[in-house]
């Protein structure tokens, strides 16, 4: 098959590389030029196509932001029906909404839950996708040729498969990701506006690195997250104030042994995992 790859950063560049071995066809597709030749001179796909190829290619993969995805399926609603669209957004519902009626049949809606705070096509790694989780959601909608494309496409990557429903897809993503990324952002915010951030982050050891380090992401692609998302990350945003509040009072009242105890609880975490 001939598989394009549409935005050629982080995720798509991986995707490139993790099918390198394989026996498809792989071009690529980015409206930065820079991107474009550097995915080039990396090897991350064969040949560059315009957009025309893209919609001709076997598979399409939306490796871009996610209001881009959107943006993109009213240049694709023609399309054939046995191209397969599979978009690696990390929200679902809106995404869904979205989709053309005469392209709904030909769309797989997919999240790999795997990524690091670097982005462009030099951030690309060939083990990204490997051992990790994609989610599939909505597959009832989708073409059963489309789905097994999507399918063996993801067991190349060596990916553990789930099937969700995207509304529940999407309310667990804003607290295992959507969350965790604005808490990183507040926390990076937070040592700036001291009066010496450059002093206290000479003591900054592997706690506060683990914690910052999604702090480095890319404002372009969190904002169109948070706002696709917007009140799932809320709701999730709401339950972490309530608890840190909860730690405050402790704190003030030196309840140190209620706080002993939330703190205990919070261990608890760790056996699921």
């Amino acid at each position: 098959m001939q598989i394009a790859i549409v935005g050629l950063g982080l995720m798509g560049g991986s995707f490139a590389l993790g099918l390198k071995n394989s026996d498809h066809t792989l071009v690529g597709f980015d409206h930065n030029e820079k991107h474009c030749q550097s995915a080039l001179e990396l090897g991350l796909v064969e040949r560059i196509a315009d957009f025309d190829e893209v919609k001709r290619s076997d598979v399409v993969i939306l490796a871009i932001p996610v209001e881009a995805i959107i943006k993109a399926m009213d240049s694709l609603h023609d399309i054939a029906p046995e191209t397969t669209v599979i978009d690696l957004g990390s929200t679902k519902e809106k995404i869904i909404a979205a989709i053309p009626e005469t392209l709904r049949n030909n769309f797989v809606a997919a999240h790999p839950m795997t990524g690091t705070e670097k982005f462009g096509p030099h951030a690309a790694l060939p083990d990204l996708y490997e051992d990790k989780i994609v989610v599939l959601c909505d597959l009832k909608d989708s073409g059963q040729l489309h789905v097994r494309r999507a399918l063996e496409l993801f067991n190349l990557l060596q990916m553990k498969i789930v099937k969700m429903d995207a509304a529940d897809h999407d309310l667990h993503a804003a607290f295992i990701s959507h969350m965790p990324h604005a808490l990183s952002f507040a926390l990076a915010r937070a040592v700036l506006a001291q009066q010496d951030p450059k002093s206290i982050l000479t003591l900054a050891a592997g706690g506060f690195k683990d914690m910052s380090r999604l702090a480095k992401s890319s404002p372009d692609m969190w904002t169109d997250i948070f706002k696709q998302n917007k009140q799932n990350l809320l709701h999730s945003l709401k339950h972490f104030q309530q608890e840190l509040d909860s730690c405050t009072k402790m704190v003030e009242d030196d309840d140190f042994e209620s706080l002993h105890s939330w703190i205990a609880q919070s261990n608890k975490l760790h056996h699921i995992l």
